[in-house]
């Protein structure tokens, strides 16, 4: 009974972890219209996110703060790659194409996993796996309409194809199952490093910061500043990373990667809500394909998840260790 009512529990937390971060284009869309860089709507986020889950992370770690050291490798490449970049990259796609448009993209990332391990593993994609991966192409000529009957910014495609490359990094750096770290610790230490790595850059002049405090266009309103930067970070940071984390420890972490697939849907019915943006008939059907070819690749690795889990005795510590699965658990990247 106790069982059940904490997947009822689960599934209840993992829906408003993806309602939540699915608002995160339609905010950061907000800051760019309203002359707000790239650059500056993520380390904004970063900033203030980082800033309401140092207590929280301090408290996980009750003195064992060399953990933050020794897994210093892994917290930097996960703060820099899957969190800094990932954000860079898919703030500049919203600020060319559509917020959904711009999910879809970087939800190819999953595919790209599916790639590295094949290469760097031998991983070879079972025939649901290629199923998946042949309708989400289907879906991607269909997303960027590849008849050519409207226009779309293939600059803002190549930064949405860099997400997805954001996006790989994240399920492949977060799938090291030997990193000591508690999940907020960890999504705490990222965001700092990514933080400290984009004031870098903006300060090299690498990408330009620029920020301002004029009213923006939010809701078919003006209003401040602040809203679309508190919302952005609260709500799509703090509130959406420490409810996916909960939802992944109730569910774990194949389930509930799974259904996060649904930030997609809700990140278009926020883009359409709070943006009037709304792609068009034949995106809305190239998306419904892609969502489903990568679900297929989700759902195949959760039927593998649930068959290794079979009971191997003493032949399970003759083998060697396995690659990474294509989903963990822990804090999401956009």
């Amino acid at each position: 009974m106790q069982v059940a009512l904490r997947q009822q529990a689960g599934l209840g937390t993992a829906v408003l972890s993806a309602a939540a971060f699915g608002t995160s284009g339609a905010f950061a869309t907000a800051l760019i219209d309203s002359g707000w860089s790239p650059a500056a709507a993520v380390t904004a986020r970063l900033l203030v996110a980082a800033a309401v889950l140092t207590v929280p992370a301090l408290l996980m770690l009750r003195g064992r703060y060399r953990l933050l050291v020794r897994e210093g490798r892994s917290v930097t490449s996960y703060g820099i790659l899957a969190i800094g970049a990932a954000q860079l990259c898919y703030f500049n796609t919203v600020a060319r194409l559509s917020v959904g448009v711009a999910l879809l993209l970087e939800y190819l990332g999953i595919l790209l996993v599916v790639g590295w391990l094949w290469l760097r593993h031998g991983h070879r994609p079972r025939r649901l796996t290629v199923a998946g991966a042949a309708t989400a192409l289907i879906g991607l000529a269909l997303v960027l309409d590849v008849t050519g009957n409207h226009h779309l910014d293939p600059v803002g495609v190549l930064w949405g194809l860099g997400a997805a490359v954001g996006l790989a990094v994240y399920f492949v750096v977060s799938a090291q199952g030997d990193n000591a770290l508690p999940p907020i610790a960890m999504a705490w230490g990222g965001m700092v490093i990514a933080s400290i790595f984009l004031g870098v850059v903006g300060l090299l002049g690498i990408v330009p910061i620029s920020a301002g405090t004029q009213p923006v266009q939010f809701l078919h309103y003006r209003t401040s500043w602040l809203v679309p930067v508190l919302g952005i970070s609260l709500v799509a940071g703090v509130f959406a990373y420490s409810s996916g984390i909960t939802a992944a420890r109730a569910l774990g972490a194949k389930l509930a990667s799974f259904l996060g697939l649904a930030e997609v849907l809700f990140a278009v019915l926020f883009a359409w809500l709070l943006l009037g943006q709304l792609p068009r008939p034949v995106q809305l059907v190239g998306g419904a394909f892609l969502v489903a070819g990568v679900a297929l690749v989700q759902w195949d690795e959760l039927r593998t998840a649930e068959a290794d889990r079979a009971p191997q005795d003493s032949a399970a510590d003759a083998q060697p260790a396995p690659a990474p699965r294509l989903v963990t658990a822990g804090a999401r990247r956009d």
